[in-house]
């Protein structure tokens, strides 16, 4: 891990969103995901000890990470843990009533995935958790063992889009009359044999990637937690201030799309990038987390 420190999150679109984005040295700033602060080390580089980059993560670890890698920061830096559902409540206790730009990146950083205690690698053996924030009290084990059939099969279809669910979900339930699924590696197993058994080949991801995320979406709450944070943010907006969206799968661009679009239409919002920006072959190959990332941007009328 600590080899791996200083490079392990590279910021996703970062220079898509440095040519949008153009603040005053005394903007203040709303990292809403801070993660590991590659994002908010961007920016704040350019902000004077006059601005402000208010950072939140769900992730205690990650605000330690980010509270290291900001420390040295010219402008102030604090970082909260926190929910960017509450981004209002956060920003209000700060003496804050508008900001000039709010960024979300809605991936998970490679310090979580190498995490034992997060749980979110089918790569290595790890216990079955995936809460980003321990103060949650589902686990995925809780769910993958606790769950009917029908329901999984419907969790792996909604959140995973996983079209083999129905099969999975099967598999999942026998197993688990044998032993209680406690780990990553057994989830894995079954997932692949429940689709090699299915005859059905292996495309460019693993096998177990739209379970895993089904599972990850599921503990978290992240679609009903992103609709939220979309219902609040643009009302703190400054006039002409920006918030930008980068996401990594389709369930969570959708909801973007469509939260810009219906502020655009209440005229709210004006968009900044008319279809989303993905990143080139280049930052791919330097980055290969950045592969499926979209960046969507508006400006506040």
């Amino acid at each position: 891990m600590a080899n791996g420190a200083a490079t392990e999150h590279i910021p996703v679109l970062a220079d898509a969103l440095a040519e949008r984005i153009k603040l005053p040295q005394d903007a203040v700033i709303v990292d809403a995901t801070v993660g590991n602060g590659g994002h908010s080390l961007l920016f704040g580089k350019r902000l004077g000890p006059e601005g402000l980059i208010l950072g939140l993560d769900v992730d205690i670890d990650a605000v330690r990470r980010a509270q290291s890698v900001l420390k040295h920061l010219t402008c102030r830096v604090v970082i909260v843990n926190s929910n960017f559902t509450d981004i209002c409540q956060v920003v209000h206790r700060q003496g804050l009533d508008k900001v000039d730009f709010i960024l979300a990146d809605l991936g998970v950083c490679s310090a979580q995935l190498a995490d034992e205690q997060v749980g979110l690698s089918f790569q290595q053996n790890m216990p079955l958790d995936m809460r980003l924030d321990k103060r949650l009290q589902t686990t995925a084990a809780d769910i993958i063992n606790r769950t009917d059939e029908k329901t999984l099969a419907d969790l792996i279809y909604k959140y995973g889009e996983e079209r083999a669910s129905r099969r999975i979900a099967r598999f999942i339930v026998e197993a688990r009359r044998r032993e209680k699924i406690t780990t990553t590696a057994q989830l894995a197993a079954i997932t692949v044999n429940a689709l090699a058994r299915h005859g059905k080949k292996w495309s460019r991801i693993h096998p177990a990637t739209r379970t895993f995320q089904a599972l990850r979406i599921a503990v978290n709450n992240e679609l009903e937690n992103l609709e939220a944070f979309l219902e609040s943010a643009p009302g703190i907006l400054k006039k002409d201030g920006h918030i930008a969206i980068i996401s990594f799968h389709s369930l969570e661009d959708r909801i973007v799309k469509t939260s810009f679009k219906r502020y655009v239409e209440q005229d709210v919002l004006r968009l900044v990038t008319k279809k989303p920006i993905v990143p080139g072959r280049d930052e791919v190959s330097r980055n290969r987390r950045s592969r499926s990332a979209k960046l969507r941007v508006a400006q506040k009328n």
